[in-house]
C-alpha cells in the first residue's frame, strides 16, 4: 500500500519534516522500507546479542504451539497507521 505525501503528517511537524516526509513519501517502497530500518536503526542503538537468540526462541516456540498472532504486514502496517491516526 503505497502512501502518498498527502498522507502520515503530523501539524506539530516543522516545514523543513514536511518538505523531508514529502520527498521521503515519493520513494519507491524498497528505498522507503530501507529508510525506515535506517532511522529505527538510528535510535535503537546496538543488537544485543543475546535478546535477539532469546526472542527468536520465543518466536519459534510460538509457532510450534499456534500461538503466534501471524498477520501479513500490510494487516500490522495498516492497523498500526489507524492507531497512530486516531490519536
Amino acid at each position: 500500500m503505497a502512501r502518498g505525501p498527502a498522507q502520515g503528517y503530523n501539524p506539530a511537524m516543522s516545514r523543513p519534516l514536511h518538505k523531508l516526509t514529502a520527498e521521503a513519501l515519493d520513494l519507491p517502497e524498497r528505498d522507503r522500507l530501507a529508510l525506515a530500518d535506517a532511522l529505527i536503526n538510528s535510535v535503537e542503538g546496538p543488537v544485543d546479542p543475546a535478546w535477539e537468540e532469546a526472542w527468536l526462541e520465543e518466536l519459534e516456540a510460538r509457532r510450534r504451539h499456534g500461538t503466534a498472532d501471524v498477520r501479513p504486514w500490510a494487516e500490522v502496517r495498516d492497523s498500526l497507521l489507524s492507531t497512530l491516526d486516531s490519536q
